[in-house]
């Protein structure tokens, strides 16, 4: 047990590398991603407790943007391996559990330091490599969001565990903050290493055990993470990651009596999918799940007369493109008042067409390829949808080719129907649609902004008029779960902008905040009184004669 009151390093956030040219920092890297690119393929396991298993069912691990060129291969698991990963994980609990918050705290401070050094080129090359991601986004994402996930967590869970009530004269109260009962299934994405890792670790720090199901498209980045835990001294079992079919490994979790909690980020429809599952094996549950998810955007910006032309268009070519715009977060739809419109289309196509593509391993390439063959087939049809309809039109960009890599131009939609198909639906991909309106109707496109999409993740409004803003602000107080003033829609920094949305973009639960690790503990209140009463009798019983 504790023998006092631990007081953890206050955190900051990581500062980002810029990796310009000449700098030491980008040589380092891009010589990883040359060692990693050429090495002999690599085979990743399951790691289930304190064994790494190789299974018959080997799937290829490619670049996006070079898809012939095999990096490796991952260990497909089934029902069997399921099974084990929970066993494994509730064999760890009581151990992991009793194990003093500040013991759990320091293994994955370690992880951040060994992340912030000789872990930084493994995983921003890993996440390079086999997300597309450029250097830039590489090192915001799978480096500096991840240092800042483990750092601040440790902060927000010491903050937990001070929180305690008040005693009165006789007796002293206390607050117990337990994990939950039976282990917690963490579904993560492809999109963001720094997610796939902060969704495992964050439940875990509580003294949660966890069953991982990370992204087929993720797994060479997720293989570093594991490795990254593994050597920071976690212990075998608290964190147990299975690659399988999703309803076959859905069949084993979400029938246990000691599922206790799911961690998901993903699509809107999965976790509609699950939360009824959920809800329909409830009886078989030793307590209630708790239910935590992040899913889709349809992310808006939407610009008041009076916004500077020039900032809105960078908010624009930055808020829809980077990363390919498969973000949850990414600028989808976006809506011009037509005294600025042309001034602002004019720029972003110009930024549009200055944009370099190719692969990640050239740093002066802004777009890299989307992550896979079934995403480019999704995405090229909207593009196809486009160049068919009467009410839309291609500005700039509308090519693709997936010859070597699954590679699509950036590109602007312009319509004049503001529930046009890709004003509505979720795209997740480089494709940006805008609505111009007349200016005397900031007010009503406000109202249609926050109509036309089910999704409340993130959204941005552009003004220097502060009334045009306030009205803004209260018109669209539902439609995003962060929302941004005079900038683009992304680039939630933990610490600062804690993450999540309302409506069919999920819980809203904040990744990065106290909010979400709270989320993972079960509050005992514990009262005990120095001199127990003797008697069952009352003052005011006592008779008045």
């Amino acid at each position: 047990m504790p023998k006092g009151i631990y007081q953890m390093p206050f955190p900051e956030n990581e500062p980002v590398n810029n990796y310009a040219p000449g700098s030491s920092e980008r040589e380092s890297l891009l010589n990883k991603y040359e060692q990693m690119y050429k090495q002999e393929p690599i085979k990743v396991p399951l790691y289930i407790g304190s064994e790494e298993i190789h299974t018959d069912n080997q799937l290829s691990m490619t670049p996006p943007h070079d898809h012939k060129h095999v990096l490796g291969h991952f260990s497909m698991g089934d029902k069997s391996h399921v099974k084990k990963a929970i066993d494994c994980a509730l064999s760890a609990r009581s151990e992991w559990a009793n194990l003093p918050w500040e013991n759990r705290a320091t293994i994955f401070l370690k992880a951040a330091d060994l992340l912030a050094g000789p872990y930084r080129d493994e995983m921003n090359a890993a996440t390079m490599l086999g997300q597309s991601k450029n250097v830039f986004q590489a090192e915001i994402d799978a480096a500096c969001e991840l240092i800042d996930f483990l750092r601040f967590n440790v902060a927000y869970m010491q903050q937990i565990y001070a929180e305690q009530p008040e005693s009165a004269e006789g007796i002293i109260n206390r607050l117990e903050y337990r994990p939950l009962e039976g282990f917690i299934f963490a579904i993560t994405p492809f999109n963001f290493t720094a997610i796939a890792a902060n969704l495992c670790a964050a439940p875990a720090m509580m003294g949660n055990v966890i069953v991982w199901k990370p992204a087929e498209t993720q797994m060479y980045a997720a293989n570093v993470i594991m490795k990254l835990f593994k050597e920071a001294g976690l212990p075998d079992g608290v964190i147990n990651m299975v690659v399988a079919d999703g309803p076959e490994a859905g069949d084993v979790v979400f029938n246990h009596p000691e599922f206790a909690g799911l961690h998901f980020t993903g699509s809107t429809a999965v976790f509609k999918h699950l939360w009824k599952t959920i809800g329909m094996n409830i009886d078989k549950y030793r307590s209630y799940p708790r239910i935590v998810g992040e899913t889709g955007g349809k992310d808006f910006i939407v610009a008041h007369p009076s916004a500077e032309p020039i900032t809105v268009a960078t908010g624009i070519s930055r808020g829809a493109f980077e990363f390919q715009g498969q973000k949850c977060s990414a600028a989808s739809r976006v809506y011009l008042p037509k005294s600025i419109s042309d001034e602002v289309l004019n720029k972003v196509v110009e930024d549009v067409k200055s944009f370099k593509m190719g692969t990640t391993g050239d740093p002066t390439n802004f777009i890299n390829a989307v992550i896979s063959e079934a995403a480019f087939d999704r995405i090229a049809g909207y593009i196809d949808y486009v160049k068919s309809s009467s009410d839309a039109e291609i500005l700039v960009g509308g090519d693709y080719d997936k010859s070597k890599g699954y590679f699509i131009s950036p590109t602007v939609v312009k319509t004049t129907d503001p529930k046009f198909k890709t004003m509505c639906e979720e795209i997740f991909g480089p494709v940006v649609t805008i609505y111009v309106f007349e200016d005397k109707d900031f007010e009503a496109v406000l109202d249609l902004v926050d109509n036309t999409s089910d999704y409340a993740l993130t959204g941005a409004v552009y003004s220097q008029d502060r009334y045009a803003l306030n009205s803004a602000m209260k018109k669209l107080e539902n439609a995003a779960g962060n929302f941004y003033i005079n900038d683009k829609p992304t680039g939630a920094v933990v610490g600062q902008q804690p993450f999540g949305g309302g409506r069919a973009s999920g819980t809203n639960d904040k990744a990065g905040s106290i909010f979400n690790l709270i989320r993972w503990v079960s509050q005992r209140t514990i009262k005990e009184t120095y001199d127990p009463p003797t008697e069952f009798t009352y003052p005011f019983m006592e008779s008045s004669k």
